[in-house]
């Protein structure tokens, strides 16, 4: 008879998240909880090939030879989660441990074998960079493309499940309207992420390539293009009005009117106020939409 934990080790990502937010983290610490010492096994790094759902294109060189002396030194202190396929394994969650450890020398590297569905492999490749490595606006917003047509769910439930607002999931997806010479300059960190979630607001590609060009040459800020976007002439896109759900909870207005401008969940109780962010990326996004600088 097999015992809870080894049960335990076929949990999907619904079961191990039990309709909470997901959080890479806690995901790769449950699983390791659950995984008895001698189910951790050596996999050849020659057998292995990454996540094919990994939104992530480029990876900082310099912090995978950080990572690759520590490894060199003191060896990987965390297993990889990988799935068996036709050919070798798939890493599911730790690309850069197996890269870092190619860097170092190693042939083989500890991991736990999983076997998680495509669907869930593209939500935890999204959850690892999204919560660890930090994407670039735009491959941010590619990958909840990506989730929202592969698991055919509403932006509202994939906010659900990654606890972001859903007005920020629309937002970052607004992003894919921007021209692609525009969105170069989001990813190059020429332009702030503000600039281009006002530039995602306009109709007319002439217009909003014009727009950045001037953010460059006039080193406008965004309130600088907020006040120029309000001109009759520059058309618009539709925005679609969602209607606020009742709730007993006083404060609930507050929370959603902040929901809705911080792009993250906001709780409000017991005289305290909570604001949710993934990572320091994340914060300082928040941070400038207060217009808090240090």
């Amino acid at each position: 008879m097999e015992t809870p934990k080894r049960r335990a080790l076929g949990r999907g990502l619904e079961d191990l998240f039990n309709n909470e937010p997901m959080e890479y983290n806690k995901m790769e610490s449950k699983i390791l909880e659950e995984t008895p010492k001698e189910n951790i096994i050596e996999l050849n790094l020659a057998d292995l090939r990454a996540n094919p759902y990994q939104p992530r294109k480029v990876f900082d060189e310099k912090a995978l030879q950080e990572l690759a002396s520590s490894i060199k030194e003191h060896g990987v202190f965390q297993p990889i989660i990988a799935k068996k396929s036709i050919k070798g394994y798939e890493i599911i969650a730790g690309e850069r441990r197996v890269k870092a450890s190619k860097l170092a020398g190693l042939k083989t590297i500890p991991a736990i074998v999983r076997d998680f569905t495509d669907n869930e492999m593209m939500e935890i490749a999204l959850l690892e960079n999204l919560q660890r490595e930090n994407l670039n606006a735009i491959e941010e917003a590619e990958a909840y493309k990506n989730l929202l047509t592969t698991l055919d769910i509403t932006q509202e439930k994939l906010a659900e499940r990654i606890g972001k607002s859903r007005s920020y999931i629309t937002n970052m997806i607004g992003l894919l309207n921007l021209p692609i010479e525009v969105q170069k300059l989001l990813e190059n960190k020429q332009i702030t992420m503000s600039h281009a979630r006002v530039l995602s607001k306009i109709e007319d590609d002439e217009k909003i390539k014009e727009l950045a060009n001037r953010i460059l040459a006039e080193n406008l800020n965004v309130r600088d293009i907020e006040e120029i976007s309000k001109d009759k002439e520059i058309k618009k896109s539709n925005e679609i009005k969602f209607k606020k759900l009742e709730n007993n909870n006083e404060y609930k207005y507050i929370e959603d009117e902040l929901c809705e401008k911080l792009g993250t969940k906001v709780k409000i109780k017991n005289n305290k106020m909570e604001i949710n962010f993934s990572n320091v990326n994340d914060l300082n996004r928040i941070l400038e939409i207060m217009k808090i600088h240090f």
